[in-house]
Order: C-alpha cells, then sequence, then structure tokens
C-alpha cells in the first residue's frame, strides 16, 4: 500500500511541474530528485551526474541525432515533397487521402530506424507541414503521426526486442521476425481508422489536386525514385550486416545530401539550417532522455516496479486476466519510465509468472512492445508526445487527445494476439522449422 501512495504522491507531483512550465526534461528531473531525497538514502549529486552522463554518452544514441538530420535534410530540400508528389496519387483515392502518408511513411521509416522517436521526428518533420499546407485537419494528421510512430519499437530492427531478448534469454531473430506481421498488422488497423473516418468525415477532407489515369499515377510514382533509393541504401546497409544502426544513419545523412546536391537544393543556408534544427530537437530529446534516466534510477532505488511486479505475480491470476492487468501495469509504468528501463526493471520478476500462466516467450516479447509502443502516447511520460510537442508546440494533453483512436487500435491488437498468437508467432515458428 505504501508503494502506491508513493507511486500516486509522484504522479501528483509530476503533474504540478510539468503544469509550472518548467522544460520536461527538467520536470523528470526534479521529480527524480524529490523521491531520491525523501525516500532513499543513496547519494544524490554522484547519481544523479553519473546517470546523466550515461544516458547520453550511448554510442547507439548517436543514431537518434544523424536520422535527425537525415529528416531535417529531407524535409527543406525538395525530396519531402517529391514523395507526396509520388504518394498521392496512389493514396488520394483512398478515404482520408494523404492522411495516409504518415502510416506509410512511418512503417517504411521504422524498419531503418528501429527508435520510435527517430521515426516519430523525421516523419513529422516531412508530413506535418505538407498536410497544413494542404488543408488537412491537424488534430488527424498529429493523432496518426502519433500512433504510427509508435511502429519503430515493433517493426524490426528494434533496440527493445534486444533488451528483452537478452533479459529473457530468447531468440532476437526470432523476436524480430515475431514482430512482422503485428507490426503490419497495426499499420493496416491505422489505415482502416483512417479510412473510416475519412468516409465519415467527407467534407473535412481535401479534395485530390487532379484525377490521373493509371499510366499518369505510375508515371508520377518517378518521385519516389530519390527517397526510397537512399531507404533501400539504408536498409540494405543494416541487414546485410555491412553497417550497424549508427553507421546506417550517417549513411543516410550522407545520401540525403547527396540527393539534395543533384535535385539542386543543396546549399550552405539549407545544411546549416538543418544542422541547427536537428541539434535543436536532439537537444529536447536528450534532455529528456537524461530526466527520464534519472526518474528510473530514482524508482529503481525505491523498488516501486519490482514491488508492483511481485504483488501482480502474488495474485496468482489466470492468463487472460494477468494479460489485462499487465498491459494496466505497464502503461502505468509508462507514466514514469522509458520503454527500455521498463523491460530492465521488470522483466527478471514477471518472467516466472508468465512462464507458469503458460505464455509463450517470444509471444510475451511482442506483448511487451505493443504495450510499451502504448505508453509512448500515454501522458505524463509518452516519449512521442514530447517529440510531437517539439514540432507542434501543442500542448501534451491535446496531442494525446489527438492520438487516442490509436491508442485503442493498439489495445484491439493486444487482444487480437491473444486469442490467435499465430499472428505473433507463425514466422519465428516456419524460422525453427
Amino acid at each position: 500500500m505504501m508503494d502506491l501512495i508513493i507511486a500516486f504522491g509522484l504522479i501528483v507531483v509530476l503533474f504540478a511541474v510539468l503544469g509550472s512550465g518548467l522544460w520536461i526534461g527538467l520536470s523528470l528531473l526534479a521529480v527524480a530528485l524529490i523521491g531520491m531525497e525523501l525516500f532513499t538514502n543513496r547519494p544524490v549529486g554522484d547519481s544523479m551526474m553519473l546517470t546523466i552522463w550515461g544516458s547520453t554518452s550511448s554510442w547507439t544514441l548517436t543514431a537518434l541525432p544523424l536520422f535527425l538530420w537525415m529528416g531535417e535534410i529531407l524535409f527543406r530540400s525538395k525530396l519531402s515533397s517529391d514523395m507526396f508528389k509520388g504518394l498521392a496519387p496512389w493514396l488520394e483515392r483512398l478515404p482520408g487521402r494523404l492522411l495516409h502518408v504518415n502510416v506509410v511513411g512511418c512503417t517504411i521509416f521504422a524498419a531503418i530506424s528501429g527508435s520510435s522517436a527517430a521515426t516519430c521526428a523525421t516523419i513529422g518533420k516531412m508530413t506535418l507541414p505538407e498536410l497544413k499546407k494542404r488543408g488537412y485537419p491537424e488534430d488527424l494528421s498529429v493523432g496518426t503521426l502519433a500512433g504510427a510512430g509508435t511502429l519503430g519499437l515493433l517493426i524490426p530492427p528494434s533496440i527493445i526486442m534486444i533488451v528483452y531478448g537478452v533479459a529473457a534469454n530468447v531468440s532476437i531473430s526470432k523476436l524480430f521476425l515475431a514482430g512482422v506481421i503485428p507490426g503490419l498488422l497495426l499499420a493496416a488497423l491505422f489505415m482502416g481508422y483512417i479510412i473510416v473516418w475519412g468516409l465519415l468525415n467527407k467534407d473535412k477532407v481535401p479534395a485530390p489536386d487532379t484525377k490521373m489515369s493509371f499510366l499518369q499515377m505510375v508515371y508520377a510514382s518517378r518521385h519516389l525514385i530519390p527517397v526510397v533509393s537512399l531507404i533501400i541504401v539504408v536498409l540494405g546497409a543494416i541487414y546485410s550486416g555491412i553497417a550497424t544502426a549508427t553507421e546506417a544513419a550517417a549513411l543516410g545523412v550522407a545520401g540525403a545530401l547527396i540527393l539534395a546536391k543533384i535535385e539542386g537544393s543543396l546549399n550552405w543556408t539549407l545544411f546549416k539550417e538543418g544542422l541547427v534544427a536537428a541539434c535543436r530537437v536532439y537537444c529536447m530529446i536528450g534532455l529528456i532522455l537524461a530526466g527520464a534516466a534519472f526518474l528510473t534510477l530514482a524508482m529503481g532505488f525505491i523498488g516501486l516496479p519490482r514491488h508492483l511486479a511481485e504483488f501482480i505475480g502474488s495474485l496468482h491470476l489466470a492468463p487472460f486476466s494477468l494479460m489485462l492487468l499487465l498491459i494496466v501495469f505497464f502503461i502505468a509504468l509508462g507514466c514514469f519510465l522509458d520503454g527500455i528501463s521498463m523491460v530492465v526493471l521488470t522483466i527478471a520478476v514477471l518472467l516466472p509468472t508468465v512462464e507458469a500462466a503458460g505464455f509463450d516467450l517470444i509471444w510475451f516479447g511482442i506483448f511487451i512492445v505493443l504495450v510499451v509502443e502504448m505508453a509512448q502516447i500515454t501522458p505524463p511520460v509518452g516519449f512521442n508526445l514530447f517529440v510531437i510537442q517539439g514540432l507542434t508546440r501543442r500542448e501534451i494533453m491535446w496531442i494525446a487527445r489527438t492520438a487516442l483512436p490509436l491508442f485503442m487500435l493498439m489495445i484491439a491488437a493486444v487482444i487480437a494476439t491473444y486469442f490467435v498468437p499465430d499472428i505473433v508467432l507463425w514466422l519465428p515458428n516456419r524460422m525453427q522449422g
């Protein structure tokens, strides 16, 4: 009971500090500082310095600012508008029209980055200005981006799958395969939502620019060649083993610069503005990462994740009830922790309970990723919400409301994988065979 009181108290403090207008990263640091001072005997200053340095100096993290820079280059050159020119003739025949670009773009980029934040920021930089310019509703543009951006965690390669695979001692290759079909299922659900919304709100969807024949649509697809070629190069470098995600991100930046130069928009101003903008967004994300890492450390010292996981194990629930409780549990943890920290702090305690309930560990890994995806768009510490706030300057709660329908679709996807586990296990089982 005391743990729940402490958790509730820290949530109240976090909302109060965020409501004061203090920067998000500093708000997280402040709540962690209060928790450490009041409920632990650890040296706060030393812990804060080591945690902030460790969370911001990771080599793996270098991929994030590089992908952000790549997105800035594509956004500031003609390449982003060219992507719309290539996709528009095909997507404008669907109800909802160009709103589908968010889902299609995030699905493709998720296979490059492995990061929800990088996917959300990069695609958002390209799509949000274009959709606004064309007159699409801002709430749908932002909501679909927030939801689709989470696909960066599910569609391989995924950093969080690697963390889970190591912690649970399961095959990371099988986890990668297991994430493919659920990732495509989620993308289809998101597009289905846009189609239904488009049919019910025809007056809110801008008219298509022009009607084209099939041959004209194929000809217009030539505008996709530069961006698609860049994606193929980056993807090929990762999946062939030639380059790590960070090296592939650097390759992506170089490729984006070359393409911008070829199509004539690269100059010193574009180069400088793109680099400064990428640095600004990454500094915002980096401060949030530092704050989230220190808050994670504080929660670990206080023992809240471990105590809550032990409490769940002591209930001896039926499998379906256990799954529903775990959804609530991980979404609640998402109010404090980033996805990787949630896995690291709880998986060792939860695994015996999960195995006793008969859950396949590969299936449970995808379940974890799906519920962590939900936490990415759950306030107050939904990371995608912070990224989109940096892009749009809108309030966190407004962004969360726009993403609510996609949040509900994620819950439906989790329940679907429970009743039809082959959605997750079919591809890994083929690999085993």
